[in-house]
Protein backbone atom coordinates (compact mmCIF):
# COMPACT_ATOMS: atom_id res chain seq x y z
CA UNK A 1 0.00 0.00 0.00
CA UNK A 2 1.22 3.32 -0.83
CA UNK A 3 0.46 6.64 0.94
CA UNK A 4 0.20 10.36 0.12
CA UNK A 5 2.41 13.00 1.64
CA UNK A 6 -0.56 14.16 3.76
CA UNK A 7 -1.02 10.55 5.57
CA UNK A 8 0.36 11.90 8.85
CA UNK A 9 -2.31 14.88 8.86
CA UNK A 10 -5.21 11.88 7.95
CA UNK A 11 -3.86 10.03 11.50
CA UNK A 12 -3.59 13.43 13.37
CA UNK A 13 -7.19 14.00 12.51
CA UNK A 14 -8.41 10.70 13.40
CA UNK A 15 -9.28 9.65 9.84
CA UNK A 16 -10.24 6.15 9.22
CA UNK A 17 -8.24 4.86 6.98
CA UNK A 18 -9.05 2.32 3.94
CA UNK A 19 -7.12 0.42 1.26
CA UNK A 20 -8.16 2.08 -2.35
CA UNK A 21 -6.64 1.52 -5.27
CA UNK A 22 -3.61 0.48 -4.14
CA UNK A 23 -3.37 3.49 -1.16
CA UNK A 24 -4.07 4.06 2.20
CA UNK A 25 -6.40 6.61 2.21
CA UNK A 26 -9.05 8.24 5.08
CA UNK A 27 -12.44 6.99 4.58
CA UNK A 28 -13.78 9.12 6.64
CA UNK A 29 -13.15 12.05 9.20
CA UNK A 30 -16.33 12.53 11.60
CA UNK A 31 -18.16 10.67 8.90
CA UNK A 32 -19.74 10.27 5.66
CA UNK A 33 -23.47 12.18 6.33
CA UNK A 34 -21.56 14.76 8.45
CA UNK A 35 -18.99 14.99 5.34
CA UNK A 36 -20.84 14.74 2.73
CA UNK A 37 -23.31 17.50 4.14
CA UNK A 38 -20.38 19.99 4.48
CA UNK A 39 -20.08 19.84 0.77
CA UNK A 40 -23.22 20.52 -0.26
CA UNK A 41 -24.00 23.05 2.55
CA UNK A 42 -20.82 24.71 2.70
CA UNK A 43 -17.09 23.36 1.74
CA UNK A 44 -15.42 20.45 2.33
CA UNK A 45 -11.43 19.47 1.65
CA UNK A 46 -10.40 15.81 0.17
CA UNK A 47 -6.73 14.44 -0.59
CA UNK A 48 -6.95 13.16 -4.40
CA UNK A 49 -2.91 13.01 -4.21
CA UNK A 50 -3.36 9.27 -5.10
CA UNK A 51 -4.30 10.37 -8.82
CA UNK A 52 -1.81 10.44 -11.27
CA UNK A 53 -0.40 13.25 -13.24
CA UNK A 54 1.51 12.59 -17.02
CA UNK A 55 2.78 15.00 -18.75
CA UNK A 56 2.80 14.62 -22.61
CA UNK A 57 5.12 17.48 -23.94
CA UNK A 58 6.80 18.52 -27.46
CA UNK A 59 6.18 19.48 -30.63
CA UNK A 60 4.11 16.50 -31.86
CA UNK A 61 1.70 16.74 -28.65
CA UNK A 62 -1.25 17.99 -30.08
CA UNK A 63 -1.59 15.38 -32.85
CA UNK A 64 -1.01 12.63 -30.23
CA UNK A 65 -3.91 14.42 -27.40
CA UNK A 66 -5.84 13.92 -30.36
CA UNK A 67 -5.37 10.71 -31.38
CA UNK A 68 -6.07 9.43 -27.79
CA UNK A 69 -8.58 11.44 -26.44
CA UNK A 70 -12.80 11.12 -27.50
CA UNK A 71 -12.81 14.91 -26.81
CA UNK A 72 -11.92 17.30 -29.03
CA UNK A 73 -8.63 18.88 -27.96
CA UNK A 74 -7.96 21.13 -30.72
CA UNK A 75 -10.05 24.20 -29.31
CA UNK A 76 -8.27 24.53 -25.71
CA UNK A 77 -6.42 27.51 -24.95
CA UNK A 78 -3.85 27.70 -22.39
CA UNK A 79 -5.38 27.67 -18.90
CA UNK A 80 -8.23 25.56 -20.36
CA UNK A 81 -8.98 22.13 -19.51
CA UNK A 82 -11.15 19.62 -20.94
CA UNK A 83 -12.95 16.43 -19.75
CA UNK A 84 -12.46 13.15 -21.87
CA UNK A 85 -12.08 9.20 -22.29
CA UNK A 86 -9.28 6.83 -23.41
CA UNK A 87 -10.51 4.07 -25.59
CA UNK A 88 -9.55 0.71 -26.40
CA UNK A 89 -9.49 -0.15 -30.77
CA UNK A 90 -13.08 -1.88 -29.64
CA UNK A 91 -14.44 1.00 -27.97
CA UNK A 92 -14.23 -0.01 -24.21
CA UNK A 93 -12.80 2.70 -22.18
CA UNK A 94 -9.00 2.16 -20.81
CA UNK A 95 -9.95 5.55 -18.15
CA UNK A 96 -11.86 8.76 -17.98
CA UNK A 97 -9.49 11.58 -17.21
CA UNK A 98 -9.37 15.32 -17.27
CA UNK A 99 -7.01 17.51 -19.80
CA UNK A 100 -5.37 20.51 -18.99
CA UNK A 101 -3.66 22.72 -21.93
CA UNK A 102 -0.43 24.20 -20.49
CA UNK A 103 0.92 25.17 -23.99
CA UNK A 104 -1.18 24.97 -26.79
CA UNK A 105 0.30 21.96 -29.05
CA UNK A 106 3.24 21.17 -27.30
CA UNK A 107 2.41 20.96 -23.79
CA UNK A 108 -1.00 18.75 -22.16
CA UNK A 109 -1.17 17.36 -18.22
CA UNK A 110 -3.71 14.31 -18.12
CA UNK A 111 -5.07 14.17 -14.87
CA UNK A 112 -6.12 10.12 -14.23
CA UNK A 113 -7.59 7.82 -11.79
CA UNK A 114 -5.00 6.34 -9.19
CA UNK A 115 -5.68 2.78 -10.33
CA UNK A 116 -4.79 3.07 -13.81
CA UNK A 117 -1.91 5.27 -13.48
CA UNK A 118 1.01 2.86 -15.25
CA UNK A 119 -1.60 1.21 -17.22
CA UNK A 120 -2.50 4.50 -19.05
CA UNK A 121 1.23 5.58 -19.55
CA UNK A 122 1.61 2.03 -21.19
CA UNK A 123 -1.10 2.66 -23.28
CA UNK A 124 -0.30 6.08 -24.16
CA UNK A 125 3.28 5.08 -24.82
CA UNK A 126 2.29 2.76 -27.17
CA UNK A 127 0.31 5.16 -29.37
CA UNK A 128 3.71 7.52 -29.58
CA UNK A 129 5.64 4.25 -30.51
CA UNK A 130 8.21 5.62 -33.06
CA UNK A 131 7.82 9.49 -32.47
CA UNK A 132 10.73 11.50 -31.87
CA UNK A 133 8.46 14.79 -31.36
CA UNK A 134 6.67 14.19 -28.39
CA UNK A 135 7.31 12.08 -24.91
CA UNK A 136 5.34 11.38 -21.39
CA UNK A 137 6.64 11.98 -18.20
CA UNK A 138 5.06 10.57 -15.11
CA UNK A 139 5.39 13.29 -12.68
CA UNK A 140 2.65 11.74 -10.04
CA UNK A 141 5.32 11.03 -7.65
CA UNK A 142 6.21 14.30 -6.77
CA UNK A 143 2.51 15.95 -7.32
CA UNK A 144 -0.17 16.81 -4.49
CA UNK A 145 -3.86 17.56 -5.37
CA UNK A 146 -5.94 18.48 -3.11
CA UNK A 147 -9.15 19.71 -4.02
CA UNK A 148 -11.60 21.78 -2.45
CA UNK A 149 -15.47 22.14 -2.97
CA UNK A 150 -18.69 23.15 -1.86
CA UNK A 151 -20.71 26.72 -2.26
CA UNK A 152 -18.16 28.43 0.72
CA UNK A 153 -14.73 27.59 -1.91
CA UNK A 154 -14.11 30.79 -3.35
CA UNK A 155 -14.59 32.56 0.40
CA UNK A 156 -12.10 29.70 1.96
CA UNK A 157 -9.91 29.84 -1.19
CA UNK A 158 -9.56 33.69 -1.68
CA UNK A 159 -8.97 34.34 1.79
CA UNK A 160 -5.96 31.66 1.81
CA UNK A 161 -4.46 33.08 -0.66
CA UNK A 162 -4.81 37.21 0.40
CA UNK A 163 -3.94 40.20 -2.38
CA UNK A 164 -2.12 40.12 -5.02
CA UNK A 165 -4.16 37.28 -6.87
CA UNK A 166 -6.77 38.02 -9.51
CA UNK A 167 -9.87 37.64 -8.20
CA UNK A 168 -11.18 33.80 -7.57
CA UNK A 169 -14.78 35.01 -9.51
CA UNK A 170 -13.03 35.50 -13.14
CA UNK A 171 -11.82 31.56 -13.09
CA UNK A 172 -14.65 29.62 -15.33
CA UNK A 173 -15.29 26.38 -14.97
CA UNK A 174 -12.43 23.76 -16.55
CA UNK A 175 -10.17 26.47 -16.84
CA UNK A 176 -6.85 26.83 -14.88
CA UNK A 177 -4.08 28.97 -13.77
CA UNK A 178 -0.20 27.21 -13.84
CA UNK A 179 1.37 29.12 -11.28
CA UNK A 180 -0.31 31.00 -8.69
CA UNK A 181 2.48 31.88 -5.74
CA UNK A 182 1.96 31.43 -2.20
CA UNK A 183 4.28 32.14 0.67
CA UNK A 184 7.25 29.91 -0.69
CA UNK A 185 4.89 27.48 -2.89
CA UNK A 186 3.79 27.81 -6.40
CA UNK A 187 0.23 26.73 -6.99
CA UNK A 188 -1.90 24.89 -9.90
CA UNK A 189 -5.23 26.41 -9.50
CA UNK A 190 -8.04 24.41 -11.75
CA UNK A 191 -11.75 25.55 -10.94
CA UNK A 192 -12.78 21.46 -11.73
CA UNK A 193 -13.75 18.42 -8.87
CA UNK A 194 -15.67 15.20 -8.92
CA UNK A 195 -18.85 16.26 -6.35
CA UNK A 196 -21.40 18.10 -8.32
CA UNK A 197 -20.62 21.38 -6.58
CA UNK A 198 -18.47 24.29 -7.49
CA UNK A 199 -15.00 24.14 -6.27
CA UNK A 200 -11.17 23.56 -6.78
CA UNK A 201 -8.57 21.21 -7.47
CA UNK A 202 -4.89 22.42 -6.31
CA UNK A 203 -1.57 20.99 -7.44
CA UNK A 204 1.55 21.44 -5.43
CA UNK A 205 5.14 19.87 -5.10
CA UNK A 206 4.44 16.99 -2.80
CA UNK A 207 7.29 18.34 0.14
CA UNK A 208 4.32 21.55 0.29
CA UNK A 209 1.10 19.35 0.56
CA UNK A 210 0.95 19.36 4.34
CA UNK A 211 1.66 23.46 4.84
CA UNK A 212 -0.95 23.94 2.17
CA UNK A 213 -3.27 21.26 3.81
CA UNK A 214 -3.01 22.64 7.39
CA UNK A 215 -3.43 26.45 5.86
CA UNK A 216 -6.89 25.76 3.75
CA UNK A 217 -8.12 23.84 6.73
CA UNK A 218 -7.38 27.06 9.02
CA UNK A 219 -8.75 29.57 6.33
CA UNK A 220 -11.80 27.44 6.00
CA UNK A 221 -12.95 26.96 9.61
CA UNK A 222 -14.81 30.28 9.49
CA UNK A 223 -16.71 28.77 6.85
CA UNK A 224 -17.50 25.41 7.68
CA UNK A 225 -14.92 23.78 6.23
CA UNK A 226 -14.36 19.92 7.27
CA UNK A 227 -11.69 17.34 5.66
CA UNK A 228 -13.32 14.63 4.18
CA UNK A 229 -12.81 11.05 3.11
CA UNK A 230 -13.16 8.55 -0.01
CA UNK A 231 -17.14 8.18 1.17
CA UNK A 232 -18.44 11.16 1.11
CA UNK A 233 -16.15 12.00 -2.20
CA UNK A 234 -18.78 8.98 -3.15
CA UNK A 235 -22.13 9.66 -2.36
CA UNK A 236 -21.55 12.82 -3.58
CA UNK A 237 -20.20 12.10 -6.56
CA UNK A 238 -22.85 9.27 -7.53
CA UNK A 239 -25.65 11.91 -6.46
CA UNK A 240 -23.95 13.87 -9.30
CA UNK A 241 -24.08 11.06 -11.59
CA UNK A 242 -20.34 11.21 -11.94
CA UNK A 243 -18.91 7.76 -13.49
CA UNK A 244 -16.73 6.05 -10.84
CA UNK A 245 -13.70 3.76 -13.59
CA UNK A 246 -14.58 0.49 -12.75
CA UNK A 247 -18.25 0.73 -12.19
CA UNK A 248 -19.78 3.26 -14.66
CA UNK A 249 -16.54 2.81 -17.14
CA UNK A 250 -14.07 -0.25 -17.50
CA UNK A 251 -12.59 -2.12 -20.90
CA UNK A 252 -16.23 -3.48 -21.01
CA UNK A 253 -18.00 -0.72 -21.20
CA UNK A 254 -17.95 2.25 -23.25
CA UNK A 255 -18.74 6.02 -23.28
CA UNK A 256 -21.58 5.48 -25.32
CA UNK A 257 -23.23 3.06 -22.86
CA UNK A 258 -22.18 5.53 -19.93
CA UNK A 259 -24.30 8.00 -21.38
CA UNK A 260 -20.98 9.98 -22.21
CA UNK A 261 -21.52 11.13 -25.22
CA UNK A 262 -20.95 14.56 -25.28
CA UNK A 263 -17.63 13.97 -24.78
CA UNK A 264 -17.20 12.24 -27.67
CA UNK A 265 -15.91 14.73 -30.35
CA UNK A 266 -16.74 12.76 -33.70
CA UNK A 267 -15.16 15.46 -36.01
CA UNK A 268 -12.86 18.35 -35.82
CA UNK A 269 -13.45 21.72 -35.98
CA UNK A 270 -13.52 22.17 -39.60
CA UNK A 271 -16.06 19.37 -39.86
CA UNK A 272 -13.76 16.32 -40.89
CA UNK A 273 -14.14 12.98 -39.18
CA UNK A 274 -11.61 12.85 -36.58
CA UNK A 275 -9.84 9.19 -36.16
CA UNK A 276 -8.88 8.95 -32.42
CA UNK A 277 -8.07 5.62 -31.09
CA UNK A 278 -11.75 3.24 -30.72
CA UNK A 279 -13.32 5.82 -33.19
CA UNK A 280 -14.49 3.36 -35.91
CA UNK A 281 -15.77 1.27 -33.22
CA UNK A 282 -17.88 3.48 -31.56
CA UNK A 283 -19.02 4.80 -34.87
CA UNK A 284 -20.56 1.25 -35.42
CA UNK A 285 -22.16 0.75 -31.73
CA UNK A 286 -24.16 4.33 -32.47
CA UNK A 287 -24.91 3.42 -35.92
CA UNK A 288 -26.08 -0.27 -35.01
CA UNK A 289 -27.91 1.08 -31.83
CA UNK A 290 -26.14 1.72 -28.70
CA UNK A 291 -27.20 -2.09 -26.74
CA UNK A 292 -27.42 -0.37 -23.40
CA UNK A 293 -27.58 2.86 -21.25
CA UNK A 294 -26.71 3.64 -18.08
CA UNK A 295 -30.32 4.74 -15.89
CA UNK A 296 -30.78 5.93 -12.66
CA UNK A 297 -32.93 3.97 -10.38
CA UNK A 298 -35.18 5.10 -6.71
CA UNK A 299 -35.08 1.89 -4.84
CA UNK A 300 -38.06 1.35 -2.83
CA UNK A 301 -37.40 2.55 0.52
CA UNK A 302 -35.21 1.60 2.88
CA UNK A 303 -33.71 -0.75 1.00
CA UNK A 304 -30.00 -0.37 -0.54
CA UNK A 305 -28.77 -1.47 -3.74
CA UNK A 306 -25.65 -2.41 -4.68
CA UNK A 307 -22.65 -2.76 -7.49
CA UNK A 308 -23.66 -6.20 -8.72
CA UNK A 309 -27.33 -6.22 -7.63
CA UNK A 310 -29.04 -7.55 -10.76
CA UNK A 311 -31.43 -5.29 -12.40
CA UNK A 312 -35.03 -7.16 -14.03
CA UNK A 313 -38.17 -6.61 -15.52
CA UNK A 314 -41.80 -8.01 -14.47
CA UNK A 315 -41.65 -11.09 -15.90
CA UNK A 316 -38.31 -12.21 -13.73
CA UNK A 317 -36.06 -10.88 -17.43
CA UNK A 318 -32.85 -9.76 -16.24
CA UNK A 319 -31.77 -6.61 -18.38
CA UNK A 320 -29.17 -5.44 -16.44
CA UNK A 321 -27.09 -4.82 -13.11
CA UNK A 322 -26.16 -2.14 -10.56
CA UNK A 323 -22.84 -0.17 -11.34
CA UNK A 324 -22.82 2.05 -8.05
CA UNK A 325 -25.11 2.22 -5.63
CA UNK A 326 -25.84 4.25 -2.15
CA UNK A 327 -27.76 6.04 0.48
CA UNK A 328 -28.34 9.58 -0.73
CA UNK A 329 -28.09 11.96 1.84
CA UNK A 330 -29.55 14.41 0.00
CA UNK A 331 -32.43 12.83 -0.61
CA UNK A 332 -32.60 11.29 2.05
CA UNK A 333 -32.91 7.40 0.06
CA UNK A 334 -31.88 4.95 -2.24
CA UNK A 335 -29.89 5.74 -5.12
CA UNK A 336 -28.40 4.13 -7.75
CA UNK A 337 -26.85 3.42 -11.33
CA UNK A 338 -27.69 0.65 -13.23
CA UNK A 339 -26.28 -0.57 -16.96
CA UNK A 340 -29.73 -1.65 -18.79
CA UNK A 341 -31.05 -2.97 -21.69
CA UNK A 342 -34.46 -1.15 -21.17
CA UNK A 343 -37.34 0.72 -23.07
CA UNK A 344 -38.20 4.26 -22.54
CA UNK A 345 -40.97 3.68 -19.77
CA UNK A 346 -39.81 -0.09 -18.40
CA UNK A 347 -42.69 -0.15 -15.96
CA UNK A 348 -42.24 -2.05 -13.44
CA UNK A 349 -38.41 -2.87 -12.84
CA UNK A 350 -37.30 -5.05 -9.70
CA UNK A 351 -33.65 -5.15 -7.69
CA UNK A 352 -32.29 -8.08 -6.17
CA UNK A 353 -31.27 -6.96 -2.86
CA UNK A 354 -30.11 -8.91 0.00
CA UNK A 355 -31.57 -12.12 -2.11
CA UNK A 356 -35.22 -9.64 -2.27
CA UNK A 357 -36.94 -8.51 -5.20
CA UNK A 358 -37.60 -4.74 -4.66
CA UNK A 359 -39.48 -2.38 -6.70
CA UNK A 360 -37.09 0.68 -8.35
CA UNK A 361 -38.04 3.54 -10.37
CA UNK A 362 -36.62 5.09 -12.89
CA UNK A 363 -35.52 8.90 -12.76
CA UNK A 364 -33.69 11.13 -15.09
CA UNK A 365 -30.07 11.89 -14.02
CA UNK A 366 -28.50 13.44 -12.34
CA UNK A 367 -29.96 12.88 -8.99
CA UNK A 368 -28.58 16.19 -8.00
CA UNK A 369 -28.26 19.48 -9.95
CA UNK A 370 -26.59 22.47 -7.65
CA UNK A 371 -27.96 26.00 -8.45
CA UNK A 372 -25.46 27.40 -10.45
CA UNK A 373 -24.33 31.07 -9.82
CA UNK A 374 -22.51 34.11 -12.13
CA UNK A 375 -18.99 33.21 -11.00
CA UNK A 376 -19.14 29.45 -11.40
Amino acid sequence: MERTPLYAEHIGLGARITQFAGWEMPLQYRGIIVEHNAVRGAAGLFDVSHMGELLVRGTGAARVVDRLATNDPSHLVAGQAMYTLLCMDDGGTVDDCVVYCRIPGREYLFVVNAANIDADAHWMRAAMAGRSDVELVDLSPETALLSLQGPRSVAILGRLLGLGVPDLATLRSFRFWPEVPWMDIVLMIARTGYTGEDGFEICCASDHAPKLWSALLTAGEPEGLLPCGLGARDTLRLEAALPLYGHELSPTITPLEAGLDRFVAWTDRAGRPRSFLGAEALRRIKAAGVPRRLVGLLPERPRIARAGAVLSVASGQPVGFVTSGTFSPTLGSGIALALARVEEDPLPLWLEVHGRQVSAERVALPFYRRRRTQSS
